[in-house]
């Protein structure tokens, strides 16, 4: 009896066994072209879990024929990437073999753990492959960063997600529902490591998964959202766009998965706060009353009730008229002092509280009330 997961047992050792990403690697896909040609780059893979990188770059290394050496940046030390890279020097001398290093999770590295991996990739002693949830751009270091394409990866489609649990329901030699099976699907989010991990405790107790086995299996729906990541701010642009178009349903939509991933209310709120000055402005001036007292809830109550005067304000800013000329003036004017400097203040507007002053014209005709021009007057 193995012991390994069922996603290490039916993890695909070919490009034809793969599913999904069919941009990279369908038959005009960059990275078949680039393994084909046997000219392989540093790379950098970004997308989200269980979308398949650790397994793609596995095929890479057994295509190319390249030594594959795995590592996670959560376990991983910086002396224990010297004993690699110094080992992948020897190979290459000796055997002619290449060393794809793999790192899942690059993103946990700090900014001189990245730099170690610089003169091996610049020498081309090892091919980085890099695994990645978050932005590249913002987690990984610009020289590497440039040393390296970055490839984006896909959630996985629903059918694309079923034909793997399919796999993994052959290996087990067990069967699922139709209403389980459907179940599983919506509530994995794309991920297969996820959906198997499912089927294979769901397999252990019964060779029949029923709906209500699945959901004690999940016991709670695994939600897409990191509150540090790129799905984070992803959630909360879609939330604010939503109530910008007045669009009460999505707002509420986008409310509710932050709400269920556990987002921190005060968030929330200090964001609804900014779009009432920012997109409600002078049509409905009490929005920002409305949002502060929202916030304030927040603080005094906390989760679960708080959720309730969140969605009052969701409602409330998304059906509220919108006006955002108090803010585009206020960007308007601070790139005038952006390209202008400090221009001299006008003398009738400057304080004169000495008699030099006064002598020198400080605010000299200055009306606290203007008239009217009478030509303007109805």
């Amino acid at each position: 009896m193995t012991h390994k997961p069922l996603a290490d047992r039916i993890r695909p050792q070919t490009l034809a066994q793969f599913v999904g990403q069919e941009h990279l690697v369908g038959k005009k896909g960059i990275i078949r072209k680039l393994i084909e040609s046997d000219q392989l780059p540093s790379m950098i893979f970004w997308g989200p879990p269980g979308s398949g990188k650790t397994t793609l770059a596995q095929i890479i290394a057994n295509k190319t024929k390249s030594y594959f050496s795995s590592h996670s940046a959560v376990s991983t030390t910086l002396s224990e990437v010297r004993k690699v890279m110094k080992a992948a020097e020897e190979r290459l001398i000796a055997y002619d073999q290449k060393t794809i290093f793999f790192l899942d999770e690059i993103h946990r590295f700090n900014k001189l753990q990245q730099d170690a991996f610089l003169p091996h990739v610049e020498k081309g002693t090892i091919v980085l492959i890099g695994a990645t949830t978050e932005n590249p751009s913002f987690e990984v270091i610009r020289p590497l960063l440039s040393r390296s394409r970055v490839f984006v990866l896909n959630q996985l489609e629903e059918k694309e997600l079923k034909t793997i649990i399919r796999r993994g329901l052959k290996e087990l030699k067990t069967k699922i529902n139709p209403k389980a099976f459907d179940f599983l699907v919506q509530v994995s989010n794309g991920d297969a490591r996820v959906a198997l991990n499912a089927i294979e405790i769901a397999g252990s107790l019964k060779r029949t998964i029923s709906l209500q086995l699945i959901k004690d299996v999940f016991q709670k729906k695994s939600l897409l959202y990191d509150r540090a990541g790129d799905e984070h701010y992803n959630t909360i642009s879609a939330f604010i766009k939503s109530m910008r178009a007045s669009n009460v349903d999505a707002a509420l939509y986008y409310l509710a998965r932050m709400i269920e991933a556990g987002e921190d209310p005060l968030f929330i709120a200090r964001r609804m706060v900014i779009f009432a000055s920012e997109d409600i402005g002078m049509a409905q001036p009490t929005a920002l009353v409305v949002t502060n007292e929202i916030f304030r809830a927040c603080e005094t109550i906390g989760y679960p009730e708080c959720a309730i005067n969140l969605a009052h304000g969701v409602v409330y800013l998304a059906k509220a008229p919108k006006d955002r000329r108090a803010y585009n003036g206020l960007r308007a004017a601070q790139e005038d002092v952006k390209k202008h400097g400090n221009l001299p203040i006008p003398l009738e507007i400057l304080n004169a509280p000495t008699e030099l002053m006064k002598n020198l014209n400080y605010g000299k005709n200055y009306k606290m009330y203007p008239e009217k021009d009478k030509n303007l007057l109805p």
